[in-house]
């Protein structure tokens, strides 16, 4: 895992973003599939060893991400949006910001612009679980939040990165 928060300094060669496509589209496939399915589909001829360090070196730099993300049926998927009280921000931002952050509901936090600055996915077991958690962060950082948008996720009809937008990792370079 990488030290630093700092983007990624990868040079990308072909065969990395075919790498990263074909495991956007099966991320179980060993180093021996891909090296197999870069021969075959892609006349490549690399040995899994490569395609093995290849895969290393962009997960220590921080190419691409791994989670684990469980199946919507058995959590509550919620988008959550914060608004701030600017009187206490100063003072209070840093302890709301981690408390949201290091939750182990957040599955994705960020920042944005607009009124409602902090935005983040989050999961719960049931409604009351989720209900409990924004009382409990009104409690702790009421000081600093302002307000609380939430809205349940219904009928996720996609979850995934499609592999033909890792294409353009490369084209930049052409």
């Amino acid at each position: 895992m990488r030290e630093t928060d700092d983007a990624p300094d990868w040079k990308f060669k072909e065969r990395d973003v075919l790498v990263l496509r074909e495991l956007s589209r099966d991320p179980q496939l060993s180093s021996r599939d891909l090296a197999q399915l870069l021969d075959e589909k892609y006349d490549i001829q690399v040995s899994h060893v490569t395609v093995s360090e290849s895969i290393r070196g962009m997960r220590e730099q921080g190419v691409f991400r791994e989670a684990v993300i469980p199946n919507e049926e058995y959590f509550r998927f919620a988008m959550f949006e914060f608004k701030f009280n600017t009187q206490n921000f100063a003072d209070g931002w840093r302890p709301a910001m981690e408390y949201i952050r290091d939750s182990p509901n957040t599955l994705f936090y960020f920042l944005s612009d607009g009124e409602y600055q902090w935005k983040s996915v989050m999961m719960f077991r049931d409604a009351t679980a989720q209900s409990r958690w924004i009382h409990d962060c009104y409690k702790r950082h009421g000081g600093v939040i302002a307000n609380i948008r939430n809205s349940v996720v219904h009928n996720v009809m996609k979850f995934r990165t499609d592999p033909e937008i890792l294409a353009t990792l490369h084209e930049d370079d052409d």
